[in-house]
Parts: C-alpha cells; sequence; structure tokens
C-alpha cells in the first residue's frame, strides 16, 4: 500500500510525513491486500489563528475494483485529526468488506434445503419415468 500526504497551511516536514504514514499503514495494515494508494490531506483551516476543530484530515482510498472511499475527521491537534480519520477509514473498510462477503456468500451458496428437496423428488420422478419408458419399449 501507497500512502501519500499532503499538506495545506501546515508545514509538512519529512517528519510530519513520515508520522502521518506509519500512522494510517498501521490502522489500515489488514487490508493491504485490497488497497492500492491512501492519499492523505491535513489542512488548518483557519491558518495561523486558534479555534476548535480548526484541524482537518481527509484520507481517501483507493481500491482495487471499487470506488474509492474518503472520510474526514476535524479535531483540535493534528494528532487527533488523524487518528479520527484513520479509525473512520478502518471502520469504512470493515463495513465494506463485510458487504462484499455477505454478497459473495448470497450469491455464491447452493439453494436452501427445501429447494434441494424439491429437485431430489422431481430427478427421481424423472428417472422413474425413463425406467417405465425403458421396460414398455
Amino acid at each position: 500500500m501507497q500512502v501519500q500526504v499532503h499538506t495545506n497551511q501546515i508545514e509538512g516536514s519529512a517528519r510530519l510525513q513520515e508520522w502521518v504514514s506509519a500512522e494510517v499503514m498501521d490502522r489500515l495494515d489488514h487490508f493491504d491486500e485490497m488497497l492500492t494508494r491512501v492519499v492523505v490531506h491535513i489542512s488548518d483551516e483557519n491558518a495561523h489563528k486558534s479555534g476548535s476543530d480548526d484541524k482537518r484530515c481527509q484520507i481517501e482510498a483507493r481500491l482495487k475494483g471499487h470506488q474509492p472511499l474518503s472520510v474526514t475527521h476535524k479535531a483540535d491537534a493534528m494528532g487527533l485529526a488523524v487518528d479520527g480519520a484513520a479509525e473512520k477509514m478502518r471502520h469504512a473498510l470493515e463495513n465494506l468488506t463485510g458487504r462484499l462477503e455477505a454478497k459473495t456468500v448470497s450469491t455464491g451458496r447452493i439453494a436452501d434445503a427445501g429447494d434441494v428437496q424439491l429437485s431430489d423428488a422431481l430427478l427421481e420422478e424423472e428417472f422413474l419415468e425413463k425406467q417405465d419408458d425403458l421396460e414398455r419399449g
């Protein structure tokens, strides 16, 4: 999984980018096989003014064979914003994989027991009819 970190109104030091990449990779490591790229946008919405919930982290996950997922989290501190967004993305990916597994099970399963018994009865009836035709023939 490739993690790209973009900053806006924040000094994007190499240390910050490494920390954000490590934090996101740690939270989303379980989904590594299904992710091609994760893009993280970090910004300070009020620039150099202080304010509540002015740090914003948006994470966009690019999935193999699916539309990208995007989540956003705002907080007072950058660390909290990154943690919150990473946790939201983990939940979104868990939700997606759960839906995909349910879809596979519902389309890939054999018919329920009642359908199987009906099918067996029809096959038995067809077999007996062919046996009768052979005996008469």
